[in-house]
């Protein structure tokens, strides 16, 4: 059984980083989690100061996690022009987004028709579809 430092070790170099003792802190947050995990860079940067007591440059843990993102260990969900999220689970899926708490959450396939699409851009092929559904509080139903 591979311990996880030496599999945080193979995601750096495989991402062309060098496997320092902070971006293995910063493995140890977004890979060890049993469940999927959704991200902001500024939350990982908190939550690793947090968790591990432990400073880690905003420059570093954007480094690292845009590296990841290239080589497919994590997602891009892209909210709006300022605000990107990052999601552990690369698979094909859908999401809400909760515009009241700011919080992304999945949303199970089966949950979701798949959507027609009746047109395609000329000479691109489509490599997946992601529906994002964005909510918030509905003010007319409170007394």
């Amino acid at each position: 059984m591979m311990n996880n430092i030496s599999i945080y070790t193979r995601k750096l170099r495989e991402s062309g980083l060098r496997p320092t003792r902070q971006r293995l802190k910063i493995c140890e947050v977004l890979f060890s989690p049993e469940k999927t995990f959704h991200f902001t860079i500024n939350d990982l940067t908190k939550i690793i100061e947090e968790k591990l007591s432990e400073k880690i440059s905003l420059a570093t843990v954007y480094n690292t996690i845009h590296a990841f993102k290239k080589k497919g260990y994590l997602k891009e969900i892209s909210i709006n022009s300022d605000k990107s999220y990052f999601d552990t689970n690369v698979t094909e899926h859908h999401h809400f987004f909760d515009e009241d708490t700011n919080e992304l959450i999945d949303c199970s396939n089966d949950d979701i028709d798949s959507v027609n699409i009746k047109k395609n851009i000329t000479g691109k092929k489509i490599k997946s579809v992601e529906v994002l559904i964005k909510v918030a509080t509905d003010n007319q139903t409170q007394k």
